[in-house]
């Protein structure tokens, strides 16, 4: 049970760290911020967020779906038991930051189809690990 616990806060944590870097590209290599750029007030990051193209929330989204593939993925891999549901948790926690997210930074309308596919990939990266214990076990 302990073990499991960790798998799932060493998850999130390398999901966050995947989401991150990802998010940290985008907005200091390919679409810099302007100099002076606060982060974390919602009115800059919204005025930012509105002069992006398209291509830059494709890089958002793979950020936030790769924070619950990898995260979901790690945790599946370093539980005990029960990859999938592991898995499952990182993907949901994953999800309901991504639900915070869209409440404070406005995106285009068809960015909202990232949500359902947090726990899409999150089952994925649990699948991932259910079929390798199962080529292990045989």
């Amino acid at each position: 049970m302990l073990r499991n616990v960790g798998a799932v806060l060493l998850g999130v944590f390398v999901g966050m760290c995947v989401n991150m870097a990802l998010i940290m590209l985008n907005a200091h290599v390919l679409f810099p911020m302007p100099a002076g750029m606060d982060m974390n007030d919602p009115v800059q990051m919204n005025a930012y967020v509105a002069t992006l193209p398209t291509v830059a929330f494709l890089v958002v989204l793979a950020a936030h779906l790769g924070q619950s593939f990898v995260g979901g993925w790690v945790a599946a891999r370093l539980g005990t038991s029960h990859p999938m549901r592991l898995a499952m948790i990182v993907g949901l926690l994953a999800l309901v930051g991504g639900i915070v997210n869209m409440m404070t930074i406005r995106g285009p309308q068809w960015f909202a189809i990232e949500l359902p596919l947090y726990l899409v990939v999150a089952w994925l990266a649990g699948r991932v690990e259910v079929q390798r214990r199962a080529r292990l076990a045989s």
